[in-house]
């Protein structure tokens, strides 16, 4: 599954003025937002919140590029309720992803991404996986563009505390301010990297794989 809105709609700022918080609504025709899905998935708005039911890999990115200093801030349930979508694993998200390999730009080349983990690669990225791997690990890396992404040993987390627990809402806050990355959930800092190249703009974007997650009240804060 893809959403073109490109032309008109995705090219469109959305218009967050420095120092204010906006929400970003989850509109019917999701106007705000590019999807990347493999077959067999699903992303609507249902009563305002945005509902992913995925197979195989989906990325839902917004379509404003941010600029740093800015918060990124949404509450994320995985749902279990032994539908045919829900498994309780992989609730992540990139910020500040750029794409060096591809000039014309983050949107502009979506037709290089099936929605395939693997198809994110070459992006310059933040990225969490909380939860990833059958809910047996939450990590953060720092993607470097050239296909590389390394992983630091104290962002590599294995205990129960940061792993998913089922139908819980998770207040996700995630930063990019003065060369550092910060991912908050449920006000605890669970990741901060000072970055010696940071990365100061970039696209944000939810992603999951064999999941069924709804977000809600997606909020953007830029800096002053």
């Amino acid at each position: 599954m893809k959403r073109f809105t490109l032309s008109l709609l995705c090219l469109m700022a959305i218009g967050v003025t420095r120092g204010e918080t906006h929400t970003i609504p989850f509109t019917d025709d999701l106007k705000d937002f590019l999807v990347e899905q493999m077959p067999g998935g699903r992303v609507v708005a249902e009563d305002g919140a945005l509902v992913i039911q995925d197979v195989a890999g989906c990325t839902v990115w917004l379509c404003e590029k941010l600029t740093a200093p800015v918060e990124i801030s949404y509450e994320a349930t995985v749902v279990m309720a032994d539908g045919p979508f829900d498994r309780l694993s992989d609730l992540n998200c990139f910020w500040m992803a750029q794409t060096p390999q591809s000039p014309e730009g983050l949107l502009a080349s979506t037709e290089k991404r099936t929605g395939r983990f693997a198809d994110y690669d070459a992006l310059a990225t933040y990225y969490v996986g909380y939860g990833g791997n059958y809910n047996s690990t939450t990590r953060f890396r720092r993607y470097d563009g050239t296909g590389a992404r390394p992983l630091l040993p104290e962002h590599d987390l294995s205990d129960a505390e940061h792993l998913l627990k089922p139908n819980h809402t998770y207040h996700i806050r995630l930063v990019a301010r003065d060369g550092r990355a910060e991912y908050w959930r449920d006000g605890e800092l669970v990741f901060a990297y000072d970055d010696p190249e940071p990365l100061t703009e970039g696209y944000f974007g939810f992603r999951t794989v064999k999941s069924h997650v709804v977000i809600r009240n997606l909020r953007i804060t830029r800096g002053e």
